[in-house]
């Protein structure tokens, strides 16, 4: 279908916007043709910039915001709309948490796989949730500049205080960039910044990405002098084949997670909510029905596989990051688990060779992109007493539910987290059992 007249690139259009989509869109009408609008919202009347055509749909942008919808307001940092982190502080949070329901089931509807049960989001409190944080390293006239970029762009917007993370983490990030000032020589090559922190504050690690070899890599070290809150700093540099050098102090921090300590290495993946990760390991657990073994599939460092054990399952945690395998390991040790055994491995390599075991539990966490339609052909083929999968996005849970659904498998439980809140991004926990 070719764009109508009136909605080549370049024109602009007055909308309402119907409705939320996934990824911080709304989406309005115009004459029949569907417009995709960042950060308009549902109810906005808006002028909008038309931006591209493409089959079907055209995309563009806010000029002017003519009418407000319900529940839209002043946004709380004065950074947005020009940085990209946050999709929905113009909408106040309750709001959120319904428009962030609503974009679920209607991911789930349009993947072929409904929810007409309740479902329900778990909210959080809106600022200082972030435990871990990347930033992107930039410059602009010859200056550097530390944060995270604009939307749809490559620039690089500086943020001297992110309502997402907490003060320490605010204080450790605006004195990493007045190191990077200070080193010209250095900030060039200089990549981004992955900062991680435990709950309470007391560890605070750095990993800095650069484009250096081994033996310039220990030069950023002097970049800890202008971070006194960092316990732990390290460099990921070299060429195709990176890797992590820890330059100082610890690269771990510590979580406590259902009475048990989890160390998470600054590059291991752990959920980055310091408000409702426990929830959500609390809930991944009770949804696993006790009394036979469990296979916890993409597991990070045990989040979910150690609670498991010390209730007394038997578990088999398969993870392939080498930091988080490491982590995994030495997190059964320290609270001397006996009944969990972790294994490195690709879940799509091992899974088809893996022994079968009756009355199988899975746990299912797979990164953005889903499990995708070999992992779930090979659970199905297992025929596991029930699956409980983790996800952060909703349109390839949809795909993944559909594939299940087709191989005989139903869900009986829908729950949501808010795990980023202001954001478009959602945690949703699905159990599923056999038709």
């Amino acid at each position: 279908m070719s764009p109508r007249p009136g909605l080549a690139p370049g024109a602009s259009v007055d909308l309402r916007v119907e409705k939320g989509v996934y990824r911080g869109l709304g989406l309005a009408r115009h004459e029949g043709q569907v417009v995709f609008v960042p950060r308009a919202l549902p109810g906005d009347l808006v002028r909008a910039r038309i931006e591209s055509a493409r089959p079907g749909y055209v995309e563009g942008a806010i000029e002017s915001l003519l009418e407000p919808g319900p529940g839209r307001r002043p946004s709380p940092c004065p950074l947005v709309p020009r940085c990209g982190g946050c999709a929905y502080q113009e909408l106040d949070y309750p709001a959120q948490l319904r428009l962030k329901e609503a974009i679920l089931r209607e991911s789930l509807a349009r993947a072929g796989a409904p929810w007409e049960g309740g479902i329900g989001v778990v909210p959080s409190p809106e600022q200082g949730w972030r435990m871990r944080a990347g930033l992107h390293v930039g410059a602009e006239g010859g200056r550097v500049r530390l944060g995270l970029r604009r939307e749809g762009s490559h620039e690089v917007v500086d943020l001297p205080r992110c309502l997402q993370l907490s003060e320490a983490m605010n204080r450790t990030a605006r004195g990493l960039h007045h190191a990077l000032e200070r080193r010209p020589d250095l900030w060039r090559k200089i990549r981004g910044i992955d900062l991680a922190e435990s709950p309470g504050g007391g560890e605070m690690v750095a990993a800095i990405e650069a484009d250096l070899d081994a033996r310039a890599a220990p030069t950023v070290a002097g970049l800890a002098e202008g971070a006194p809150a960092l316990t732990g700093l390290g460099v990921v540099s070299g060429g195709r084949h990176r890797h992590f050098l820890s330059l100082r102090g610890s690269p771990h921090v510590v979580h406590t997670v259902l009475g048990l300590p989890m160390r998470a290495h600054v590059r291991s993946f752990f959920q980055g909510n310091r408000y409702l990760v426990e929830p959500l390991a609390r809930a991944v657990v009770d949804l696993v029905p006790p009394g036979g073994p469990v296979l916890d599939l993409f597991a990070g460092v045990g989040l979910f596989a150690l609670p498991l054990a010390a209730r007394g399952d038997r578990v088999t945690a398969l993870e392939l990051s080498p930091f988080a395998v490491e982590d995994a390991a030495a997190n059964a040790r320290r609270s001397r688990l006996q009944r969990v055994r972790i294994v490195r491995g690709d879940v799509r390599d091992r899974l088809a060779s893996w022994p079968r075991e009756e009355e199988e539990r899975i746990v299912l966490d797979p990164p953005r992109t889903g499990a995708g339609p070999e992992v779930v052909r090979e659970i199905a083929t297992r025929r596991p007493a029930v699956v409980v999968y983790v996800s952060c996005d909703p349109p390839t849970l949809g795909r993944d539910l559909a594939a299940f659904a087709a191989a005989g498998y139903r869900p009986d439980h829908v729950q949501a987290f808010d795990l980023f809140p202001d954001t478009f991004h959602l945690e949703t926990v699905v159990r599923l059992v056999p038709r």
